[in-house]
């Protein structure tokens, strides 16, 4: 442990959130938004599915834990929503395990803590025909992630879990298609961006105290003034949370 402590905000999941600090990616994103607020930790684990997860849960979050998150971003469907195999084999889990899983998992992070809140997120769109060109996968359909990601919002309705509806936000744009993949699967810059947009946008809707959005997080040893070097000397006098504040805004329009 590192002095002073900050709020710790976990991402847990699948490949979605092990590859997250890749590319531009959501996670690497956040903690750029959120460096000198929280810190961002995260554990994903590439091909898991919700049964994977609930394995380990009682390992990667003790509820006997020194320190408990604050935030807990979760992860999990996409591979759970792949066809069955015939030997049985594969990531598949049928979609009332996978809502029982969920709901296990959520409860577990929601007991915690009085102060640990959780965020889900809806298993995203897939462009099956990149995922087939680039990575030779079949069995998991843009249809199929639908129905795994409608599931899980309706189980977060019923447990008071936020979830944000990645399968939908993804598909506003005419072109998600081309850009929000780097391989029909896992999420480009273009995907991440989206992706943080709407996290940002539950983190300041969120009626949590207190609150976790950025912008009502204290920023570590802001008081501690600094000479910024540039060329507009109407911003050569500027604090360092208004410097950093100037560079983030753009996350809110």
């Amino acid at each position: 442990m590192v002095g002073p402590s900050r709020p710790l905000f976990v991402l847990f999941g699948s490949s979605i959130v092990q590859f997250s600090y890749s590319n531009n990616g959501w996670g690497a994103i956040l903690a750029d938004i959120y460096a000198r607020k929280a810190d961002i930790v995260l554990r994903g684990y590439a091909g898991w599915n919700s049964r994977h997860a609930l394995k380990v849960l009682q390992q990667v979050f003790p509820k006997d834990a020194a320190v408990q998150p604050s935030l807990v971003i979760v992860y999990f469907g996409g591979n759970d929503s792949m066809a069955p195999q015939p030997s049985g084999l594969g990531p598949h889990v049928p979609l009332p395990e996978f809502i029982d899983n969920m709901k296990k998992i959520a409860l577990h992070l929601k007991g915690l803590s009085d102060k640990t809140r959780v965020l889900f997120l809806s298993p995203p769109p897939v462009n099956e025909e990149q995922m087939l060109h680039c990575l030779g996968v079949e069995g998991r359909t843009n249809e199929a992630c639908g129905v795994y990601s409608e599931a899980c919002l309706k189980l977060c309705q019923e447990v008071d879990v936020k979830c944000i509806d990645v399968w939908t936000a993804l598909q506003q744009r005419d072109d998600w298609k081309s850009v929000s993949f780097t391989d029909g699967i896992h999420l480009s810059s273009e995907g991440s961006k989206i992706v943080v947009k709407e996290i940002l946008k539950a983190l300041e809707e969120a009626e949590w105290k207190p609150s976790l959005y950025w912008r009502s997080l204290p920023t570590e040893f802001d008081c501690v003034a600094i000479d910024l070097v540039t060329q507009d000397e109407d911003k050569s006098n500027l604090s360092v949370s208004e410097f950093e504040l100037e560079r983030l805004l753009k996350w809110e329009q």
